[in-house]
Parts: C-alpha cells; structure tokens; sequence
C-alpha cells in the first residue's frame, strides 16, 4: 500500500474530495480492496487525515472552475470527517459557488452518535447514499457494517431527514449484483421516502 497526500482528484469532469481512509463499512465490492487510485490520482491512501487549512490549500492547485461538481468520495466514508467536511464545503460554496455532492454510506448519524443532516443545509446539494439492497440481512453481509444489522434502518431514516435539508437525495444500488424484484423493491423503499432510486453501472 501506498501512502500519499492525494486529497483531491478528477474523474468524470468532477473533482473529488478525499479526506479519509476510515469506513465504518467493509463492502464486498469496494474499489479499494483491488487498486491505490482512481485514473492517474495516485495513490487515495492517505498518509494522514488532511485538516482544514491543508485540503483547502491543496484545493487552490486546481481551476475549480472547470468542474461540473465537487464530491466528498474517496477512499473512505466521508461522514467520518463531518467538521472538517462541513468546513471545507463551506469554502468551496463562498468561493466558487459549486455543486456540492456527499457519496455516503447513509451510516453517517451513527458514526457521529447523532443526526448530522440539519448540518447539511445550504452547503450540500446532492446526497447519494448506497442502498445496496432492500433486505436488512442481505445489506449487512454486502456491506459488513460495524454497527451490524441495525445500519440498515438508520441508513434509511439518514435519507428521510436528509430529504428535509438537501435537494437532492439520491439512493443507489449497483447494476447487476440484486435481481430486479429487488431493484423494484428499492424502488418501493426510495418512493417512500420520497427520494431518488438510482441504478449505477458496475465498475472494475
């Protein structure tokens, strides 16, 4: 493993923000039980968690200008950083008035033992939270959460408040690896919360 200060990075006319390796996930299908990077960003496994004025100044060596998003996503659940988060997505609105997105695992309220989405408003404009799948057991061997079977619920109630301070709350599942009765099942879950269902491609 490679160890660098590689906290921002593009992919897909985005720039990304990596400010974490800490998960309180261990997914079966996380990209960073097979690579270091993504693209050419070079190695996403920190040497140390960035604080504030350090992503901050890393983020002024790029033209922010030219991305259509920024997004905290990187090699680790970004909600373990929330203050910090918070902090550096504040500048970025301030300064650049950019399209904020959080890529979360939804575990994000039990991680910090409280309900972090009223933090969220005006800073966020898209949450995308993995759902996974629609059954609670079969969620918790995909995604081997610390918390066990109870993230499940708490995942899906982090979306229903979060729908009361972010535009856009999104929930995801990845093409391919549930059945479409399940996907449908998703469906149902996300209509009643009143959010987004979203079916990702796969990705090696």
């Amino acid at each position: 493993m490679t160890k660098a200060m590689n906290i921002f990075y593009e992919y897909h006319n985005n720039l990304y923000v990596n400010l974490t390796n800490r998960c309180s996930s261990a997914c079966t299908f996380c990209l960073r039980q097979t690579r270091e990077e993504m693209d050419n960003s070079g190695s996403l496994w920190l040497e140390h968690e960035p604080s504030r004025d350090e992503a901050i100044d890393a983020l002024e060596k790029f033209d922010v200008s030219k991305y259509n998003e920024i997004i905290f996503c990187g090699f680790g659940e970004p909600t373990e950083r929330i203050d910090v988060l918070l902090e550096v997505a504040k500048y970025i609105k301030e300064k650049y008035n950019k399209p904020i997105r959080i890529n979360t695992n939804g575990q994000g309220n039990l991680i910090n033992k409280e309900d972090i989405t009223p933090k969220l408003e005006g800073l966020i404009d898209t949450i995308s939270i993995s759902l996974n799948n629609p059954d609670p057991q079969k969620y918790q061997d995909i995604v081997r959460s610390q918390f066990g079977v109870a993230a499940f619920d708490a995942m899906i109630e982090f979306a229903r408040e979060a729908k009361k301070y972010v535009p856009n709350v999104v929930m995801s599942t990845v093409d391919t690896t549930i059945t479409h009765e399940e996907e449908a099942q998703c469906q149902k879950i996300c209509d009643g919360i009143g959010v987004t269902y979203r079916i990702r491609e796969w990705e090696d």
